[in-house]
């Protein structure tokens, strides 16, 4: 069992980890861009001058929240890859990791700040930060290091590990869901399907075509609305709610500020719309897939794939879940609603695959959860693998999850 890191027993430092585990819940709440000096010296009884003595800047402070909570995964990665086999070390991991989310829950660990919002963060706090993350990333792609792994390319390798990292980061958020004392079996529930997948024994991976259309604009107007709702999610996702400015925005469409607001009332309304936008994108994808005459595990996988490969498409990507720390509370709390109906339809069509037989026995709304990381995390593929082609990115990103991360 992981043991909970001593706590730091100097006066400096103590109110060193104080600041951070402040800024972290604020951090976490709000984003990098919802995060102050002044809310934070206040959670912890300090004037904001005060603050400023340990950290000077704002972004310095996000900036040492998350270098602390990629320190943490580091330590819990290094234990983990201890393990002689990938399937021992990913057990290992997803372990540490509930376990440490129980010790946050209860009261007995220091927070772990989300990595969401990383490209929100200003020079030299990004630089830094991302240097760090990377480290982390090569460390938990030595998973993947076995001989019965050598078919794996490199590349598929990076897709996975991308893979196991963003089911971590999603968790946190799900298993608000859960008690504490489930969360082992949470990660247990996980390592099953990450490890075998939701298929049945036997089940080919041939998903079937979809078309994706964004729905239908009518006029000039719309249709220049839609443009704005497809830029506005690329530079969103690249840069972060607050690196994509209006500035940002308009200058990508070659348009002016006053057509910007034309179309657009505020930058909030237009992160809300570009949620809407997604919505829209996968429940139709869900109809579709609904609608095929076959069984629930092609229609699952059908919907799966579909997805992956609008993502990488050029009316692609959908906005990641990351642009929620920038929308207001009441807001948020509306796209969060209807981000878990959504996931709860494909909880339907795994749970209706369990029923028939073309699917596993397993827990279908950790597993829907599960595909809605990979779904969200694969507007991001093109970085970590960039030779990757839409068509191609379901049996690279998606297929591990729904198959197995060690299935040949």
């Amino acid at each position: 069992m992981q043991r909970v890191l001593a706590r730091p027993t100097g006066r400096f430092e103590r109110k060193r980890e104080a600041i951070l585990d402040a800024a972290t819940a604020l951090l976490n709440a709000r984003g990098v861009r919802g995060l102050t000096l002044g809310e934070v010296a206040e959670a912890v009884g300090l004037s904001t001058t005060s603050v400023t003595y340990y950290f000077k800047r704002k972004d310095e402070l996000a900036g040492a929240c998350m270098l602390r909570g990629i320190a943490a995964l580091e330590a819990m990665a290094a234990d983990a890859l201890s393990a002689a086999s990938p399937e021992a070390r990913l057990h290992r991991l997803l372990a540490l990791y509930l376990q440490r989310l129980r010790q946050i829950a209860e009261g007995a660990a220091a927070p772990l700040p989300s990595l969401a919002d990383l490209r929100a963060l200003n020079p030299p706090a990004l630089q830094t930060v991302f240097q760090a993350y990377m480290a982390l990333f090569r460390r938990v792609r030595t998973l993947f290091d076995a001989p019965e792994l050598d078919r794996l390319t490199r590349g598929r390798r990076t897709a996975r590990t991308h893979l196991v990292l963003e089911q971590l980061f999603w968790a946190a958020a799900w298993l608000r869901n859960y008690d504490p004392e489930d969360y082992a079996a949470v990660g247990e529930a996980m390592f099953d399907i990450l490890s075998h997948g939701v298929a049945a024994p036997g089940a080919a991976w041939a998903p079937l075509p979809l078309t994706v259309a964004e729905p239908t604009a009518h006029g000039r107007q719309e249709m220049s609305r839609d443009t704005f709702l497809l830029a506005a999610t690329r530079l969103i996702n690249a840069r972060g709610y607050r690196g994509a400015s209006v500035d940002k925005i308009s200058a990508s469409l070659n348009v002016t500020k006053g057509s910007f607001y034309h179309h657009n009332e505020a930058k909030d309304d237009l992160v809300v719309d570009c949620f809407a936008r997604t919505f829209a994108i996968m429940r139709r994808v869900q109809d579709l897939a609904s609608a095929l005459p076959s069984d629930p595990w092609v229609r699952l996988s059908s919907a799966a794939a579909a997805l992956a490969e609008f993502q990488l498409s050029d009316q692609g990507p959908l906005l990641r879940a990351s642009a929620l720390s920038a929308v207001p509370e009441p807001i948020r709390r509306d796209m969060v609603e209807e981000a878990n109906r959504v996931s709860e339809r494909f909880a339907g069509m795994i749970a209706a695959g369990e029923a028939q037989g073309s699917m596993r026995p397993v827990d279908a709304f950790i597993a829907a959860q599960m595909l809605t990381a990979t779904l969200n995390a694969a507007a991001d593929l093109s970085f970590w693998v960039p030779d990757v082609r839409p068509k191609a990115a379901p049996a690279v990103f998606v297929r591990p999850l729904l198959m197995g991360l060690f299935a040949r």
